[in-house]
């Protein structure tokens, strides 16, 4: 009998899933910690960077799903992934109008703290996808999402000691709007690279 390739196959979904599982985890606590100190700290920028958490850990979920099915399973997947992300922009481009027209007083130490803890989870997620990035659709979705991430985080830091060298809001709010442009170029890009699937 010869070998179907089934054994190589299995394996390969099964890493797919271990490393989604991981990185899933990993966003979805992420989230809930960051949401809670951007709130607290009255940073747009951890808020907007925790909601991009939270994009990642369903955009992760979804591909979990994925792992194993067909094409047309796996594209519908990274299709979903995308317009999640746009989404996902457009929300945190209002949060940053709300802070513009109402105010903020962010704190500087929660943003830089909370920043690199994130960079470090982000980090750990970009290794871990990076054995995946050329490969199906919705592994090449999660890396995109894990590298907008690392940016993302970068972008937070810089806020937090600009917010703490100027005295002013406004570093915050603007990296805030950087934040919304690097989701939004993700969820784009995604989009551009497939077409609806239709089944």
């Amino acid at each position: 009998m010869s070998d179907c390739g089934c054994g190589e196959v299995e394996a390969k979904n099964g890493a797919q899933r271990r490393t989604l599982g991981m990185l899933l985890a990993i966003n979805a606590l992420m989230f809930l910690l960051e949401l809670g100190t951007g709130w607290f700290a009255g940073s747009t920028a951890l808020v907007a960077d925790s909601l991009d958490m939270f994009a990642d850990a369903t955009v992760y979920g979804i591909a979990l799903y994925a792992v194993g099915r067909s094409v047309t399973a796996k594209q519908r997947a990274a299709f979903l992934s995308g317009i999640f992300q746009v989404g996902l922009a457009l929300l945190v481009f209002a949060d940053v109008l709300r802070r513009v027209l109402g105010g903020s007083d962010p704190e500087p130490s929660w943003m830089v703290g909370i920043g690199l803890l994130a960079l470090v989870a982000n980090v750990v997620c970009l290794l871990l996808i990076a054995q995946h990035r050329q490969g199906e659709v919705h592994m090449r979705a999660s890396w995109i999402f894990s590298k907008n991430d690392v940016i993302a985080n970068l972008g937070v830091i810089a806020a937090g000691f600009l917010v703490s060298l100027t005295g002013s809001r406004w570093p915050d709010l603007v990296i805030g709007l950087i934040v919304v442009a690097v989701v939004l170029r993700g969820g784009m890009t995604i989009l551009r690279n497939q077409t609806s699937p239709t089944a």
